[in-house]
């Protein structure tokens, strides 16, 4: 796969991911609880990306040769911390604005620097650390805290918020380490197996789901759009496109989802986004840009080149 196309594909899951806040509120706005959105979209998304996987399967019958039982549960690990996201980031939004929320989701940046500092002792390098600097100032004034923004934002909700940015760090870290050379349409069923079998620990469907859900159409309309925007259309396109990427080059693209989330809290939820978060959110995307300042000169000026 050509860079540029890996590029493509992969900003357009960021941007489906970054749609995720407008249907989670819409379906708390509905009437339905954190669990019954999320079991819902755990069993659509199932049955989605295993229809796609049995016929990838079919069409890639060697690929089963390299899925070990060890393989295979690395992924659903892996998967797991996606349901986990899912669970915290959305439970996030119904105490925080979605605005508010997306910005304690992106913590990730730094998350993720703390942890390949003390899982793999890889200390932070000086444009490292001033890339976390600036995300923090970044969200200091995306919160709007310096206006009182900090009524608005709930002890569980930051929890919970901070929650998905450090379980969003650890799906990218190992994610990014297992069964790579399988079919991204084989491998992306694995994983949201590993979501849907947390959701349903922590939800169990039997508990969960009633008959009235099974005839109301709304709940369908707003888990099915979850499902597709978080659980199904972004796992397969970043597992398709993150092989042919540099990491660094993916945290930069996978920062669409920020403005994308806080335009949909403005336009789509009519919350009210202040001077002061934009220009948060603005400074958040430079310091991604500053720290992989790297990938952005790849991506100017090595287009033609094949990754391999």
């Amino acid at each position: 796969m050509k860079r540029h196309h890996a590029i493509i594909i992969f900003s357009i899951g960021a941007f489906f991911f970054g749609l995720n806040p407008l249907f989670i509120k819409l379906g708390y706005a509905a009437g339905w609880t954190l669990g019954e959105i999320n079991v819902v979209q755990a069993i659509i998304a199932l049955a989605v990306l295993w229809f796609i996987g049995i016929i990838a399967i079919r069409r890639h019958p060697q690929a089963i040769k390299k899925l070990s039982f060890k393989t295979v549960l690395s992924l659903m690990i892996a998967g797991s911390f996606t349901g986990l996201t899912s669970v915290l980031y959305y439970g996030s939004m119904q105490y925080l604005p979605a605005s508010l929320a997306v910005v304690l989701l992106f913590q990730f940046i730094w998350v993720g620097v703390l942890f390949e500092w003390i899982i793999y002792r890889r200390k932070p390098s000086g444009k490292t650390v001033i890339t976390v600097i600036l995300t923090l100032i970044g969200v200091l004034f995306a919160a709007d805290v310096f206006n009182g923004g900090l009524r608005e934002i709930t002890l569980i909700g930051f929890l919970l918020g901070i929650g998905s940015a450090f379980s969003y760090s650890a799906f990218i870290i190992v994610s990014g380490r297992v069964a790579v050379d399988v079919p991204a349409t084989i491998r992306t069923p694995i994983m949201i197996t590993g979501a849907a079998l947390l959701i349903f620990i922590l939800f169990p469907p039997h508990t969960t789901l009633n008959a009235s859900i099974f005839s109301s159409g709304s709940i369908w309309i707003y888990a099915g759009a979850l499902a597709l925007c978080g659980l199904i259309l972004t796992p397969l396109m970043f597992a398709m496109s993150t092989p042919h990427l540099p990491a660094s080059l993916a945290t930069i693209l996978g920062a669409i989802e920020l403005p994308v989330s806080v335009a949909v809290a403005y336009i789509g939820l009519a919350e009210y986004v202040a001077p002061s978060r934009w220009f948060g959110v603005l400074l958040i995307l430079a310091a991604i840009a500053i720290g992989e300042m790297r990938g952005i000169w790849q991506v100017l000026f090595k287009r033609k080149r094949y990754v391999h």
